[in-house]
């Protein structure tokens, strides 16, 4: 749902009974001066029925629709499910009022489009843009569901119909800025020719690129020059740093809250899940969309305070045990604590000055071993991994 105009626009939805179910692609307006319900008839092609579709209004008062889920039945008890990720305009003609002539047309944007996926969240951005954050890609198997978690941004330009991926530039060290301005003053002393012939210095370039298995890879590229040594000591210092910022970013997961004021993003709560348990988030993240500099942890989730929340049959499990004699159980939990307490406390250390990357590689299999270990023997490696991956990362900042 949108507000448009005088008017908040729905499309779309699905309704499920215990034997069927029903998706829709109808448009309904409601009037905010009288109060009043109205089903809108678009001219045009308009998008096959779906939910979970995401809407953003232009400028000029047209709707933008994007994405969606449907699923259809292909035989008895066997659905396929349908991942959509086209685009619609629905323009208007006219101030806003019941009487006026809607049309669809269909958008083929241009530039980098968003992987498929559903359970992405939209904003408006500055600059003529809505965005696109995170959502979910679920490869269905034959029993299960899995599913691909991402926590990349998308912007699409509304003039210039084109979408692009949004790119962190990396933060500004203050050490860097007052090499700069060390540099400024040489030159001004005359040493404009020294500087014009060589470079600055090394400069590392660190880059985080997200693979589609959810694995997050450094990518370092050194751009060397003739420097001095206490230089070369400086740049090394600061790009530690700036690496260190670098890695503060939004986990993957789905269904985030979005909410962008003075060209802010923040970008709240979401779920995550491994198998068949899910994770809700709580955690609260902001960027400067006009910098895209770095992530800033508003609220940080308290990983001991979350929960896992698994499925009927898990459900059951924990009934029974309530159910019975309280003896065993606590004696159990218990059990459970302590061997928590001691697996904290095995963990592997992270050695002074090291970086997340050496700490990871030096680490990854205890990493690994531990997530299996907690996800069984059935989950996907790649899952464990990434898992893996998620805990290592947090006991590496927690510790620094």
């Amino acid at each position: 749902m949108v507000a448009c105009k005088r008017q908040l626009i729905i499309f779309g939805g699905f309704h499920e009974s215990a034997r069927d179910y029903i998706y829709y692609n109808d448009v309904y307006a409601f009037n905010l001066d009288c109060f009043t319900w109205n089903k809108l008839a678009p001219s045009g092609i308009g998008p096959a029925p779906r939910s979970g579709c995401q809407m953003a209004t232009t400028p000029e008062g047209s709707i933008i629709i994007y994405g969606g889920y449907s699923k259809q039945r292909i035989k008895k008890d066997v659905d396929k499910g349908t991942l959509h990720t086209d685009m619609f305009l629905l323009k208007t003609e006219g101030a806003g009022k019941e009487e006026d002539r809607w049309a669809w047309s269909r958008l083929n944007p241009s530039g980098v489009k968003p992987t498929p996926r559903s359970g992405f969240s939209v904003a408006i951005g500055p600059n003529n843009r809505s965005l696109l954050f995170g959502g979910v890609h679920d490869e269905e198997e034959e029993e299960s569901i899995e599913g691909d978690f991402f926590n990349d941004i998308y912007f699409y330009d509304i003039g210039k119909n084109r979408w692009f991926p949004g790119q962190l530039k990396g933060p500004k060290s203050e050490k860097r800025k007052r090499r700069r301005g060390r540099q400024a003053e040489a030159e001004g002393a005359g040493d404009e020719e020294m500087e014009k012939q060589s470079p600055q210095g090394p400069v590392e370039i660190v880059k985080e690129v997200v693979a589609e298995d959810g694995t997050v890879m450094t990518i370092k590229q050194v751009i060397s020059g003739p420097a001095e040594e206490k230089e070369r000591s400086e740049s090394e210092e600061e790009e530690e740093d700036g690496a260190l910022g670098q890695q503060v970013e939004p986990c993957p997961r789905s269904n985030a809250m979005l909410a962008v004021k003075h060209g802010v993003l923040y970008v709240y709560g979401g779920m995550f899940e491994v198998g068949d348990r899910q994770f809700t988030l709580s955690d609260l993240y902001s960027i400067d969309l006009h910098k895209m500099e770095e992530w800033k942890v508003l609220v940080e989730m308290d990983p001991k305070a979350q929960e896992w929340l698994e499925e009927s049959e898990s459900d059951e499990e924990d009934d029974d045990m309530e159910g019975a004699e309280g003896g065993e159980e606590e004696e159990e939990s218990s059990e459970e604590e302590s061997e928590d307490e001691e697996g904290e406390e095995q963990h592997p250390s992270v050695q002074p000055d090291e970086k997340h990357a050496d700490y990871l590689s030096r680490t990854e299999q205890y990493w690994i071993k531990l997530a299996r270990s907690n996800m069984g023997p059935d989950a996907k490696e790649k899952k464990v991994v990434k898992v893996a991956h998620a805990m290592a990362k947090t006991f590496y900042e927690d510790s620094v």
